[in-house]
């Protein structure tokens, strides 16, 4: 494995357990989540069914995507098609986030550091394993 596969091993790794999280909200009672939203800025977060389960699966799928990113990252090299395509799709996506954050008015700095933060990590994760080969 050369310096760029470790590296993105690592990155991997790094991402998967913050991405994993997110686990914690599946869980979380929903005065807690109502508490960070009103910290966050964004008032008081509305009650439901709807909302309950948009916040639940949301964050059981950021945790699953986590649970990917460290399973790709036990070996690199192997899968190096599949982080390709993730890291592609993860420009997209926050591309995507950007345009959502604007078009919602969401805060500032989440909109700065959603959006342009996925592309860029996105971005690093693609060019990192373009150069990431097995040996020989």
């Amino acid at each position: 494995m050369n310096r760029y596969a470790r590296i993105l091993m690592w990155l991997l790794r790094v991402e998967g357990v913050i991405m994993l999280v997110a686990l914690g909200a599946v869980v979380m009672p929903t005065d807690w989540m109502n508490t960070i939203n009103r910290r966050s800025g964004l008032g008081e977060l509305p009650r439901g069914p709807v909302i309950e389960y948009l916040t639940r699966s949301l964050s059981g799928f950021y945790a699953l995507h986590g649970a990917l990113l460290l399973f790709l990252a036990g070996d690199v090299v192997r899968h190096l098609v599949v982080i390709r395509f993730l890291a592609l799709a993860g420009v997209v996506f926050g591309l995507l986030m950007l345009a959502l954050d604007l078009s919602v008015a969401m805060p500032l700095g989440w909109t700065i550091q959603e959006g342009p933060g996925i592309v860029a990590m996105s971005l690093l994760f693609f060019w990192l394993a373009r150069r990431a080969k097995a040996p020989g």
